[in-house]
């Protein structure tokens, strides 16, 4: 027999089961699984002795910035560095330009992006209200993941991208959604059967407290949280809640930030409805008593809180409220971010160091290694629809694959990140427990932090 790939000698492990075995892979799906020697030869071998097994790790919540602003960020890279992470499937955000909110665009985004791809990945849609409500069903045939709704933000009417600072008198402008309107995107979106995820900010709220806490002058992290506080997303959380129970629609709260929206999505999901959310690594390793060691690196929208929110996300992951871990990867230049804490840009990098740090979460006792495997592969897998193909380890499935080495040490350094930014909060930070190879769809993309594979990552549709 003819292998593609025979992985032996490894330790296997899924959301629930660990164990001692070999995997063959044949036109890119695992063929077979067993702890008996198969024979036959093989293009690539790889001795996994040592190592744990994953099937691939994914990122549902990354911004390439392609196109738009290939300074900070392109697919090559980005992609790149999520290979390097560990990661097989990246989901792609739709604010870039052109902006997906129709199918024309999304063809586009996909020609663009594929032969820059260096692992699989899936594609967001973008609502923006009345001017794409009639495209929302052709881009779910077209085979978007789901939907992003940037609550309480004006639009530009000719680019779609988000405008921070939103000025009445400003024209091409779709001012921010009132009530009412948001109220029909998530009637729109239930219809598709496709998830609506919000970022969850109340910017009516934010702009009074933000013009209070200016009117007092603390330009202090203190202050930038008086200004964008847990309110703020408390209230926008709530009425999403409110919204989808009454239009079926399937609610995700985007990056949680905040304590209280753990057990608002706690009580709904108690209540039997689809409410899901996710959180990044930001809000769990990092808190508001790091700024001082830190700085503007770890300013991120909605912001990072406190000990005491760090504290109720683990708790959200460990009693199964929160679903799944991603990046935000939002990447910006050095020279933004080198300014005055309240005029550079929120964001930073992410997606190289989303694995690594879960990982090392799983040496710390934070959570099981099963619970890893859940959070970055099984559950978004099976919440966007490409489970089983993708986020398994079962015969006929495509071979995405991700080995880890547990016990290797690693020093995260910005200037080592393969994104074209190195903007992160985490440079220093040391983990136990490492990515070593990352497999798609058979073919070895990462080996010891090298990529050794040229592009050939693919759209993946649900």
């Amino acid at each position: 027999m003819e292998w593609d790939h025979i992985i032996k000698n490894g330790t296997i492990v899924t959301s629930k089961d660990l164990f001692k075995g070999d995997l063959y892979i044949k036109d890119g799906k695992i063929a077979a699984i067993t702890s008996e020697d198969f024979g036959g030869q093989a293009t690539e071998i790889t001795d996994a002795s040592g190592l744990y097994v994953l099937p691939g790790l994914m990122d549902t919540h990354v911004h390439s910035r392609d196109g738009g602003s290939p300074e900070k960020e392109d697919f090559f890279h980005s992609t790149q560095a999520a290979a390097v992470g560990g990661l097989t499937t990246i989901f792609e955000m739709p604010n870039a330009i052109p902006a997906v909110v129709n199918t024309k665009n999304l063809e586009a985004q996909i020609e663009n992006l594929t032969p820059k791809a260096h692992v699989d990945f899936a594609m967001w849609g973008l609502c923006v209200g009345e001017p794409n409500k009639n495209d929302l069903l052709p881009l779910r045939d077209a085979g978007v993941v789901g939907f992003k709704f940037f609550w309480g933000y004006a639009i530009n009417s000719q680019t779609y991208q988000l405008v921070y600072n939103y000025d009445p008198t400003a024209t091409n402008i779709i001012p921010p959604l009132r009530d009412g309107e948001v109220y029909e995107i998530f009637e729109e979106v239930a219809k598709t059967g496709k998830l609506i995820s919000i970022h969850a900010e109340n910017a009516d709220l934010m702009e009074t407290l933000t013009n209070r806490v200016k009117k007092s002058g603390d330009f202090t992290y203190e202050g930038l949280l008086k200004a964008r506080p847990n309110l703020a997303e408390e209230t926008i959380v709530q009425t999403a809640i409110s919204f989808a129970k009454n239009t079926n629609a399937r609610l995700h709260i985007l990056h949680v930030s905040a304590k209280e929206t753990v057990d608002l999505v706690g009580r709904a999901q108690k209540e039997g409805y689809p409410i899901t959310a996710e959180t990044c690594p930001h809000f769990l390793f990092v808190n508001n008593q790091d700024y001082e060691k830190i700085g503007p690196m770890m300013k991120v929208y909605p912001p990072i809180k406190y000990k005491e929110d760090q504290e109720k996300l683990w708790e959200g992951i460990n009693n199964d409220i929160i679903s799944l871990v991603c990046s935000d990867h939002a990447p910006h230049t050095a020279k933004e971010k080198d300014g005055a804490l309240w005029d550079i840009p929120a964001g930073m990098c992410g997606v190289e160091t989303l694995a690594p740090l879960m990982i090392d979460a799983v040496n710390k006792g934070k959570i099981t290694i099963h619970q890893l495997v859940s959070q970055l592969s099984e559950n978004p897998a099976k919440l966007f629809g490409l489970y089983p193909q993708k986020g398994s380890l079962q015969v006929g499935t495509d071979a995405d694959i991700t080995l880890v080495d547990m016990n290797k040490r690693h020093t995260i350094k910005k200037e080592e990140l393969h994104s074209i930014s190195k903007v992160t909060a985490f440079d220093g930070f040391e983990i136990q427990g490492v990515p070593v190879a990352t497999i798609v769809r058979g073919k070895t993309v990462m080996k010891d932090g090298k990529i050794i594979s040229s592009p050939f990552g693919k759209f993946i549709r649900p």
